[in-house]
């Protein structure tokens, strides 16, 4: 079943998404090579806490992270490790969940660490244009399928993977509520309405569509090993345009 949001519950999830979009903003001075996937855990975990927020992920399913960290070839839900040290040329997809008052908001970024290569920078480009792609059409009346539609569209042309079992979701009281949103056309004639709100996500790959579950029950990888980027914001649906809630409130 899907939940529209009330005036009250959209205002509690505008402040979770302030408090993921500031971890978010830590992030891109701390990305850095040297340091591990842990410590960026702990900076974050503190700013959340910091900001009488709950970290979203911390215990989910017994998830040991406040944040997944997903280097290179992993997907999603890397899990912070003190021995996973970002290096020079890694590219890093952090997703951050908070809860405030009951109420998630959930944001991912992928984070370039130094320099990396021109194909690398063009991965994380397409993925976010798509992002902003499916954003747009997060309007009242479109059909879930046209912001599906639209992340394809914008990744089809260039030759680049798209991750078929997972996608983005609702969100709110819950860090996953109906509806699932592929990142591809399926058919979905769900309307739009005001009050929905969605984590809209594409993971692309720089080679082909599929991925396998680690052993540790979360890491999600490319099976040909190839980097993977991954984007994500949490959006409210209005009368009139989309509004991204995981942003800074000025």
């Amino acid at each position: 079943m899907i939940t529209r949001k009330s005036r009250e519950e959209i205002k509690l999830m505008r402040q979770a998404g302030h408090v993921v979009a500031l971890v978010h903003q830590e992030m891109v001075k701390v990305v850095a090579p040297g340091i591990s996937t842990l410590e960026l855990d702990e900076i974050a975990n503190k700013i959340i806490k910091d900001n009488k927020c709950i970290p979203s992920f911390l215990g989910y399913n017994g998830f040991k992270g406040s944040i997944c960290a997903s280097i290179n070839d992993e997907v999603v839900h890397g899990i912070p490790s003190k021995d996973r040290i970002l290096k020079e040329g890694d590219i890093i997809a952090i997703d951050v969940g908070a809860t405030y008052k009951g109420l998630v908001g959930d944001s991912a970024w992928t984070y370039a660490v130094g320099k990396i290569s021109p194909e690398l920078e063009h991965l994380m480009d397409v993925t976010e244009r798509s992002l902003f792609a499916g954003i747009e059409k997060m309007r009242n009346g479109n059909l879930l399928d046209d912001v599906s539609g639209a992340i394809e569209d914008v990744i089809n042309p260039e030759k680049l993977g798209i991750v078929r079992q997972y996608g983005g979701h609702g969100v709110g009281r819950s860090m996953h509520e109906d509806p699932f949103v592929f990142n591809y056309r399926v058919g979905n004639k769900l309307v739009l309405k005001p009050g929905m709100t969605i984590a809209i996500e594409p993971m692309v790959n720089l080679g082909g569509d599929e991925v396998y579950l680690h052993d540790d029950g979360w890491t999600v990888s490319t099976t040909d090993k190839k980097p993977s980027a991954h984007f994500e914001h949490t959006v409210l649906v209005t009368d009139d345009e989309p509004e991204i809630l995981t942003k800074l409130m000025h």
